[in-house]
């Protein structure tokens, strides 16, 4: 297995605003991307298109402009693109990630922990499915920033485990030491690299978002975070520590077995 390049991008989003958004974040990517074969895996934050909103009249259809812009971009830097959105389907509203390659091909994982103290389980429907995706030689679980408090929806596979845990979010200030002692934890207890990106400024109701977007080793030692200004942080990860600690600390042949049910 090759190693791996991650470029996490830690933006302000303007509100209800998809058009502007997506305009914004193609500059953003042409100002410090560059070029197609720089980067593998490109990650957005949560609810990229709108900011974290309860509005569902601001859900827009699968086959929407957001997929299209997606695609858009994977193709001209040839990575996956991934980030959430709102998204309306046969009736229901998901927080919804979508997995985008170069190809134009996808993959969706909808947010399985619904944030209730905003009233997202009340409006949204949760995921119950997980996905891995193998892209270029990596095992790559992606998940939505709730989920992040919930150990056992991100246990690593002791029969297949990935290599890197990826979040996408939209985390609040005021919780933020939360967000940096999770992402350490997740890596640690999955031998797993750990992505975390989170965005930035103020939005309409009010919420302050302080970024410290990061990648940590499965040591939990960081690789990279970022402040609180925008930025792209692009690093790479090796396989060979990865390995080397896997076979120096095998605590994944001991994990437990979790049957997640309804």
């Amino acid at each position: 297995m090759s190693d791996f390049t991650i470029s996490l991008v830690q933006t302000d989003l303007l509100w209800h605003d998809p058009a502007a958004n997506r305009q914004a974040l193609s500059q953003l990517l042409l100002d410090i991307v560059v070029g197609p074969g720089l980067t593998d895996l490109i990650v957005l934050p949560e609810m990229f298109t709108t900011g974290f909103s309860m509005d569902t009249t601001q859900a827009e259809p699968l086959a929407g402009p957001t997929l299209a812009w997606l695609r858009e971009q994977a193709a001209r830097y040839d990575a996956v693109v991934t980030g959430s959105i709102m998204l309306a389907d046969a009736g229901r509203y998901y927080n919804c990630l979508l997995w985008v390659r170069p190809d134009g091909s996808y993959s969706r994982y909808h947010k399985r922990h619904l944030f209730r103290m905003s009233g997202e389980h009340e409006l949204f429907t949760p995921g119950t499915e997980r996905l891995v995706e193998e892209w270029r030689g990596w095992r790559i679980r992606p998940l939505i920033c709730y989920d992040l408090r919930f150990p056992v929806w991100s246990s690593n596979s002791r029969h297949e485990p990935y290599d890197l845990l990826l979040y996408v979010a939209s985390w609040p200030d005021a919780r933020i030491s939360a967000w940096k002692l999770l992402l350490q934890a997740r890596a640690i207890e999955n031998l797993a690299y750990v992505a975390g990106v989170n965005r930035i400024g103020l939005d309409a109701k009010g919420t302050e978002y302080s970024g410290f977007s990061m990648l940590l080793d499965p040591r939990g030692e960081h690789l990279a975070q970022a402040g609180s200004l925008p930025t792209v942080l692009t690093r790479r990860i090796m396989r060979h520590p990865l390995r080397e600690l896997r076979e120096h600390l095998s605590a994944l042949l001991d994990a437990d077995e979790f049957e997640i049910k309804e």
